[in-house]
């Protein structure tokens, strides 16, 4: 699904190099992170995740996706090629785990039995209008490969997500449903390759890095109050670039205005069940 963000853009400047354009956001639907850049385009992207498990309480319908993919991070993109998996809470409150691909307007289930706690490996190879989406059940042995012929692609930006789905009537009405108490998802190996051939995780300087955390409404700047809800916060990437965790977070939001008389940015600050949410700011070169 499409995310839903707004994004904080500044200026850094680093020793020894030229300014550069960093930027993070929040998003109503997405945590994680996305990578593009003027004049890049991808071919290729992957990474590995394991399998939450997910925490249900009641009769309480909540979703949560894991997956990794290209296109819908621009609020003009009109396509995008994602696969990965869920973990749920159905209506009795029991967990469900299940695997999917989507290529808009279609989401399709794939027919793939999977646990809490295995590992899973993805990737999305798009070449032309020829997409091939791919996800194996690590633990289990099991692969599922699909190459579909697709009239309309996005490729100018590639993503590690975490999601609160959405139910969609039709392609433009669409609501976000609940978020599942997940606990914290792991991304590993995440790697993108671009058009031209070159080959780098989510750090490489070849393209910008937004770091994504799911709050609330997705709101960067807001009217003065204060408000509760859960979130998912996205760690800083590890000493590898190509490995974080998103986490999941009941919140607080607090948020006024600027010393300017204009809108505040919003300050999640976690409650004592979940961890502290941070804004990183990573280059963009």
């Amino acid at each position: 699904m499409r995310a839903f963000i707004v994004s904080a853009v500044v200026t850094a400047t680093m020793a020894c190099a030229q300014p550069a354009l960093a930027d993070s956001g929040y998003s109503a639907n997405w945590a994680g992170y996305a990578v593009h850049g003027t004049g890049v385009s991808f071919h290729q992207v992957s990474g590995s995740w394991k399998q939450p498990g997910v925490s249900c309480s009641g009769a309480k319908h909540t979703f949560s996706a894991f997956w990794v993919g290209m296109g819908g991070y621009s609020m003009s993109s009109t396509a995008l090629e994602q696969i990965g998996t869920e973990a749920d809470c159905n209506s009795q409150g029991a967990p469900v785990m299940s695997a999917w691909y989507e290529y808009l307007p279609y989401a399709v289930p794939i027919s793939m039995s999977l646990r809490a706690g295995d590992t899973m490996s993805a990737s999305v190879v798009v070449s032309g209008h020829r997409v091939t989406l791919t996800l194996t059940d690590v633990t289990r042995g099991h692969t599922f490969s699909k190459t579909l012929t697709v009239g309309n692609v996005d490729v100018s930006s590639a993503e590690w997500i975490v999601e609160a789905p959405s139910q969609c009537f039709g392609q433009s009405a669409c609501t976000i449903l609940p978020l599942a108490n997940f606990g914290s998802a792991a991304f590993t190996a995440a790697a993108a390759q671009s058009a031209d051939g070159h080959a780098g995780s989510i750090s490489d300087p070849k393209w910008g890095t937004t770091k994504l955390d799911l709050t609330p409404n997705g709101r960067r700047y807001v009217a003065v109050g204060s408000g509760t809800g859960v979130a998912a916060i996205a760690s800083p990437l590890r000493s590898d670039g190509a490995s974080f965790k998103v986490a999941y977070s009941r919140v607080t939001l607090q948020f006024g205005l600027s010393q300017h008389g204009d809108r505040g940015a919003v300050v999640a600050a976690a409650a004592a069940s979940g961890p502290a949410p941070s804004v990183r700011v990573t280059p963009r070169r």
